[in-house]
């Protein structure tokens, strides 16, 4: 199991450099498995390291394996993290907000949070597009570097809500320097 510990990041840094995609701090480098491919996140402890550390906790603790995008709406995002799959429920720990000056552009992931800007728990979002009117206002803790095409395959919900009947869900999510 060592060599396996040791053998991981080098293998995961060459099929990353493969698809020209470079990872440089795999502590900082999720990698989420939706069902119809790997999606590549680099976290962003520099804008929001207490969400950062926060998501790191709860990816190691299996947290995310199985929940679903409860909510997406096209053009706009995607929606996840509640373990009731309702919209209201998270880990049971509220994060005060880390309002930063990165933009919500296509492939970011902020934290989704209530009316009180210190409510976000475990619950985000990924932007499909560039959503503007969120900047400023949302804790911004990540961007897609590599298979956004697998996020665009979310399945859509309906209405203005985007509330997803038979959602899609997060098969796993793992720091890609952890051994699996």
């Amino acid at each position: 199991m060592g060599k396996l510990r040791f053998l991981l990041p080098v293998v995961l840094i060459l099929m990353m450099a493969d698809k020209n995609v470079v990872a440089t701090d795999l502590e900082n480098t999720l990698l989420m498995d939706l069902k119809d491919g790997q999606v590549v996140i680099e976290m962003l402890p520099d804008f929001a390291p207490k969400h950062v550390e926060r998501i790191k906790e709860l990816v190691r603790q299996k947290f995310y394996d199985g929940v679903v995008f409860h909510r997406v709406i096209e053009g706009f995002m995607a929606q996840g993290g509640d373990p009731t799959g309702t919209g209201t429920g998270g880990s049971g720990q509220n994060l005060d907000a880390e309002f930063s000056d990165a933009q919500h552009v296509r492939g970011t992931l902020s934290m989704a949070r209530s009316q009180n800007p210190n409510s976000a728990d475990s619950q985000f979002f990924i932007c499909f597009a560039e959503a503007p009117h969120l900047n400023g206002q949302y804790t911004v803790w990540g961007r897609v570097v590599d298979g956004m095409e697998f996020v665009d395959q979310i399945k859509r919900g309906s209405g203005s809500g985007g509330v997803v009947s038979d959602p899609d869900k997060i098969i796993k999510i793992r720091v890609a320097g952890d051994a699996d």
